[in-house]
C-alpha cells in the first residue's frame, strides 16, 4: 500500500466489509480479461457469501479461475473543498468456492436475506422452497485483506496512521 499513513488494521477492513452498502467482485473472464460485478454480501466470520444465477458469464468466470478480490467501501463523503473525498475502504483477496451443501446454501442466503431484507424474513422459507434450487451460493475463502481509510476529524485534519479519535484542538 502506498499510502501507509492511510493503512488501517485487518479488523477495521472487517467492519468496512459489514457496513458496505454493497461490494464489488473483480475476477479473469473466460477470454482473459478483467469482468467485474457488483454484488450483495453477507459475512460470517472470515468467509463472505453472495448469490447468483445457476448459469451466466459471472459463474462461468468463476468456475473456470475461482481466484477473486473483493471491494467493499464505506462511509462515503465528498470533500468538494479539498477536491477529495473521505472514505472506508477494504480489499479482500481469494478464491471462491461454489456452495453444494444445501445447509451451507440455506445458512448463506439466510445471512444475505438478514441483511438486506430483514423486514421480509417470515417470507424467507416460502422463497427458499420456490428457489433454492435455481439460486446458486458462492463462498470466498479470504486469504488477505487490507483496509484503508481517508477521512478528517472534527477540526478538519486528517486521522492517519490509524488515530480514531478527533485529539485535541488545534492551536
Amino acid at each position: 500500500m502506498r499510502r501507509k499513513e492511510r493503512e488501517m488494521p485487518a479488523e477495521f477492513g472487517w467492519q468496512v466489509v459489514d457496513q458496505c452498502d454493497y461490494a464489488v467482485l473483480a475476477m479473469i473472464d473466460t477470454a482473459g480479461m478483467p469482468y467485474a460485478v457488483p454484488l450483495s454480501i453477507a459475512r460470517e466470520g472470515e468467509k463472505i457469501y453472495f448469490h447468483a444465477a445457476g448459469q451466466g458469464d459471472k459463474t462461468d468466470n468463476l468456475r473456470q479461475n475461482p481466484n477473486i478480490c473483493l471491494v467493499c467501501v464505506s462511509d462515503v463523503k465528498p470533500l468538494p473543498q479539498e477536491f477529495s473525498t473521505e472514505y472506508a475502504s477494504a480489499i479482500l483477496r481469494g478464491q471462491v468456492a461454489e456452495v453444494t451443501d444445501d445447509t451451507e446454501k440455506i445458512a448463506a442466503l439466510r445471512l444475505i436475506c438478514q441483511r438486506y431484507a430483514a423486514a421480509n424474513m417470515a417470507e424467507f422459507e416460502s422463497a427458499i422452497s420456490r428457489s433454492l434450487n435455481r439460486t446458486a451460493v458462492w463462498r470466498v475463502d479470504v486469504a488477505s485483506i487490507t483496509a484503508k481509510r481517508k477521512k478528517n476529524d472534527k477540526y478538519g485534519r486528517e486521522m492517519r496512521f490509524g488515530r480514531m479519535d478527533d485529539g485535541e484542538q488545534p492551536e
